[in-house]
C-alpha cells in the first residue's frame, strides 16, 4: 500500500522493492552509457512532469487538510502519473509524435526510483496521501509474530489523517437500527 503500511511482511516488501532496484540499475546504466546522446531539457521535463501533476498537488492538499479528508482526485492523479502503463503510453506517443530518443529513459528511472528507493507504490483511497503507519497494519504484524519496521519519515507516528475510514459493519448496522427506532 505504502512504505508505512505495505500489508506485506517487511521481508517481502524489501524483496518487492529490490525488483524495482534492478530496473533502476538497468535504466541508470543505460543513461550513463548514452549520456552524451540524451537531450537533457526534454529529459528533465519528462522526469519532473510526473510529480508536478501526480504528487505535488496531493502533497500540498494533504498538508493543508489539517486532518480532514482530501479529494480522491489527488490519489487518482498520483496513481495515473506513477503508472508504468501510463508512462509506457507517454513514451510510445513521444516516439510517434517526436522521435524515439534516450531522454525517455528518465520515465522508468523515475518510477523505478520511487518504488525501489522510497517504497512508493500506488496510493489506495483508504489510507492517507502521505505514509502514516496504521494500527491495523501493526496488529497484522503482531498477529504474524513479525517485528515492526522502523517508522518512516516521521519522528513519531501521528494519527492517520487525510482519509475517511470505512465504516465497520457493526457500526453501520447500529446506525440502521437507530434510524428504524426513531421513525
Amino acid at each position: 500500500m505504502d512504505q508505512a503500511n505495505p500489508f506485506e511482511t517487511p521481508r517481502t516488501f524489501s524483496l518487492h522493492r529490490a525488483e524495482y532496484l534492478v530496473g533502476l540499475a538497468v535504466s541508470t546504466g543505460l543513461i550513463i552509457a548514452h549520456f552524451d546522446e540524451i537531450r537533457w531539457l526534454p529529459a528533465i521535463v519528462l522526469f519532473l512532469y510526473i510529480d508536478l501533476i501526480g504528487y505535488i498537488p496531493g502533497a500540498i492538499a494533504f498538508r493543508r487538510s489539517g486532518g480532514r479528508p482530501i479529494a480522491k482526485t489527488y490519489y487518482v492523479l498520483y496513481n495515473v502519473m506513477h503508472s508504468l502503463i501510463t508512462q509506457a503510453a507517454v513514451a510510445a506517443l513521444w516516439c510517434w509524435l517526436v522521435e524515439p530518443e534516450w531522454a525517455l529513459l528518465v520515465l522508468p528511472f523515475h518510477l523505478f526510483g520511487d518504488r525501489g528507493l522510497f517504497g512508493n507504490f500506488m496510493k489506495p483511497f483508504a489510507l492517507p496521501f502521505e505514509p502514516v503507519r496504521q494500527k491495523g497494519y501493526l496488529r497484522l504484524l503482531d498477529d504474524l509474530g513479525v517485528a515492526h519496521p522502523k517508522p518512516v519519515g516521521h519522528i513519531q507516528d501521528p494519527e492517520p489523517v487525510g482519509h475517511v475510514p470505512a465504516p465497520r459493519k457493526a457500526d453501520a448496522m447500529a446506525g440502521q437500527s437507530a434510524t428504524k427506532v426513531v421513525r
